[in-house]
């Protein structure tokens, strides 16, 4: 503004020089003909005349004469001062004029106090200084940087070491983007908002990581870090009455110091292979445990199902026993003869080879009964096939006779 105002004097200072030497071409003979042809006087020259002049033409005595200007030459001084006047008023009429752009506000102050708050467009104030305007741009993306300047690698140690709650030294750099919600308060709230903003975003981030762990602040936690920072700042920002409103925190970047990176790798590296055996010792334990409690089901089972087993065959053969017995009561020789067939049925139910002692004749009968269960197995036609070869007679009747003789008397 102190420079628009310098630029307009200057234009009236210039016009005015211009317009007295005008006046002065007209009234003073000599501009043009001065003696021995010396050229046009200077500026300075011209300006002090057309002072004492102005001087005249308001009735103060300019000269050593001691006569008023008369005449028509003070009538066209007259003339060229009003001109000049109105000229002058015109210039410092429009210095009112302004422009308020889409996405910006106006905030007109009249002697230094708060007046309006103009929408886009073409606005007029009363000029300086009774009025002043001042433009504030609120669809403006700005940022603030807390760490670093401009690249991560040109570092600001005094913003972006902080320590952690398990004591480690940690350097954090982040990034705050923000809009201005309200000119009045941008303006008046805070002598310098966008300070105010950097050491709300510090503050912020300090009292987050003094409350978390080395490995949760590199690792695990940036985003609810990034996201807990937004809500603290905006907090500080609307309790100070800023008119600042947080867009987005980004961690741009969160790393042990550089004296130390080698050591905490070496720890992340430890940590890492820690994590993987146990993920293998859990796929082992996934693995074997799910087989042994089949197993161990399994084997529940059988148990349960040879004890129902054994109970209820020890509970069929009591119940049969009790028959028996009844049985045996009622008709005990006919009681033994049925057991004692039915033992032998199941003895030779067992065996595929019968011999059968005859008393009263001198011959063993053999049976073939493996052959002739073979050929029940296998059905009517392949008996039909192959009939049942007779056995071969002894070849000496005495021969059989004597050795059934001497096993009779081996029996006796």
């Amino acid at each position: 503004m102190a420079g628009y105002l310098r630029s307009i004097r200057d234009f009236i200072r210039e016009r005015v020089l211009r317009f007295a030497g005008a006046l002065m071409s007209l009234n003073d003979p000599q501009w043009g003909r001065r003696p021995g042809n010396q050229g046009p006087p200077d500026l300075d020259e011209l300006w002090r005349n057309f002072n004492r002049k102005l001087d005249g033409l308001f009735g103060r005595r300019g000269g050593g004469d001691g006569e008023g200007p008369s005449g028509p030459g003070a009538r066209r001084i007259g003339g060229g001062a009003g001109l000049l006047l109105g000229l002058i008023v015109a210039v410092w009429l429009a210095s009112g004029f302004y422009i308020v752009y889409e996405g910006q506000r106006g905030v007109v102050l009249r002697f230094g106090k708060f007046l309006e708050t103009t929408m886009p467009g073409p606005r007029w104030h009363s000029p300086y200084p009774i009025e002043t305007a001042e433009v504030v741009n609120l669809a403006q993306v700005r940022t603030v940087e807390v760490g670093y300047r401009n690249n991560v690698k040109s570092k600001v140690l005094k913003e972006s070491l902080m320590l952690t709650d398990d004591e480690n030294i940690i350097d954090v750099q982040f990034a705050v983007q923000y809009v201005l919600k309200s000119p009045n308060d941008y303006l008046f709230n805070s002598r310098a908002p966008d300070d105010s903003v950097l050491q709300a975003a510090e503050t912020t981030n300090r009292e987050i990581v003094g409350k978390s762990s080395n490995d949760y602040v590199n690792y695990e936690g940036r985003a609810d870090e990034a996201a807990q920072a937004h809500k603290l700042m905006q907090a500080i920002l609307d309790r100070y009455g800023t008119g600042i409103s947080v867009s987005k925190v980004t961690m741009q970047n969160a790393q042990p110091p550089e004296q130390v990176q080698a050591a905490f790798d070496d720890a992340v590296k430890a940590g890492q292979d820690r994590e993987r055996q146990k993920n293998e010792g859990q796929a082992y334990a996934n693995d074997v445990i799910p087989k042994a409690r089949g197993m161990a089901a399994r084997l529940g089972q059988e148990a349960e199902g040879y004890k129902q087993r054994v109970i209820e065959q020890a509970e069929g053969d009591a119940s049969r026993f009790r028959q028996i017995v009844t049985e045996y009561n009622k008709a005990p020789q006919v009681t033994r003869d049925r057991l004692y067939l039915d033992a032998m049925q199941q003895i030779m139910s067992n065996t595929s080879k019968v011999l059968i002692d005859q008393k009263g004749g001198g011959n063993i009968l053999y049976l073939p009964l493996d052959k002739i269960m073979q050929m029940t197995a296998g059905g009517p036609a392949d008996a039909a096939a192959k009939p049942v070869e007779p056995a071969p007679a002894p070849e000496s009747t005495a021969r059989t006779r004597e050795a059934f003789r001497s096993r009779e008397r081996e029996v006796r």
